[in-house]
């Protein structure tokens, strides 16, 4: 099984992408679509048609993206709302089944810890997928957001808590 994970953000949207074979776990590629300032229309198309790109490329199986948080600036929440929905959106255009985990979830998964710092995600992320090259912060989430999805995915007594 191939899983594309994505952690949205308008700026930078982190992906990742890993193979799954039983409980072995392999890196294929990791990355960050990166938009510019500006209008909000061009820079959402910009990440779909860069997102479409990776999903053409690496032929995903399936995809997890992360819940978005909601913080004290409204304005941001929507935005990274809006560039959440690009990232449910290319996914489910492709035919793939979508996970969807909490920030808090994907941490516990991955480090142990629901209120991990980004290091401790990447130094895991490491650990789980040896040799890989982290493009980033972003990246590295969003393979933590593919491994936390092929765990719940190969458990099928865990697959309707996957969106607790």
């Amino acid at each position: 099984m191939r899983v594309l994970g994505i952690d949205p953000g308008l700026r930078n949207l982190g992906w990742g992408v890993i193979d799954v074979s039983g409980s072995r776990l392999t890196h294929v590629a990791n990355g960050i679509l990166h938009t510019t300032s500006g209008d909000l229309a061009p820079r959402l198309l910009s990440l779909f048609e860069q997102l479409a790109e990776v999903v053409r490329r690496y032929a995903p199986d399936t995809a997890a993206v992360e819940q978005t948080f909601v913080n004290k600036d409204a304005v941001a929440t929507l935005k990274l709302g809006q560039a959440r929905a690009v990232a449910l959106l290319v996914p489910a255009q492709a035919g793939l089944e979508i996970g969807e985990y909490a920030p808090n979830k994907v941490k516990k998964t991955v480090v142990g810890v629901g209120h991990a710092h980004k290091d401790q995600v990447a130094h895991m992320v490491r650990m789980q997928l040896p040799g890989v090259v982290l493009n980033g912060p972003d990246a590295a989430d969003a393979l933590a957001i593919a491994i936390t999805h092929a765990h719940y995915h190969r458990a099928p007594g865990l697959r309707e808590a996957r969106s607790a």
